[in-house]
């Protein structure tokens, strides 16, 4: 008696679940995703050699353009969008040019809505120092002593 061997049936991998899983995925990076806003003003940051990291929340940045104008944004939209200080319409702005004269009503505004807030001076490195000196002259007076100024770091070099 001969044995019969039964042919093999090739296993078939339905792939559609795993194609469907990858979409599923892909679209919801791609809908969650928030890009950054365009900035209000485009600086050019001088260089210095502090490691000093910034805060990652409850930040107040003034920024300092190369022909002297101010701006003023936060990172929390509830306070960029709140009426006693910028208004709705400037909700998902990075900054919004304030007058000189309004920068220190506006940051005690921001520091009693949020007492963590931490203030952070961003300028351009073609700016005037006055403008800078300025801002730190209302930051003084608003009683906001402890600030950071943002540079771009550039590592030391190993000198032999």
């Amino acid at each position: 008696m001969p044995k019969f061997k039964k042919p093999r049936i090739p296993v078939k991998i339905d792939m559609t679940p795993m194609v469907d899983v990858a979409f599923l995925l892909l679209t919801f990076f791609m809908l969650t995703t928030q890009f950054r806003p365009p900035e209000a003003v485009e600086i050019i940051l001088p260089s210095s050699h502090s490691e000093f990291k910034l805060p990652d929340v409850n930040i107040a940045t003034v920024t300092i353009g190369k022909d002297g104008r101010i701006f003023l944004g936060f990172d929390s939209q509830r306070l960029m969008g709140d009426k006693d200080i910028f208004g709705e319409e400037n909700k998902l702005k990075t900054g919004v040019e304030v007058p000189m004269n309004r920068l220190q009503d506006l940051l005690q505004t921001a520091r009693r809505k949020n007492p963590k807030l931490a203030t952070v001076i961003k300028g351009d490195k073609e700016a005037d120092y006055g403008y800078a000196e300025d801002v730190m002259d209302i930051l003084k007076k608003a009683n906001i002593t402890r600030f950071n100024l943002v540079t771009d770091y550039i590592p030391p070099t190993k000198q032999q």
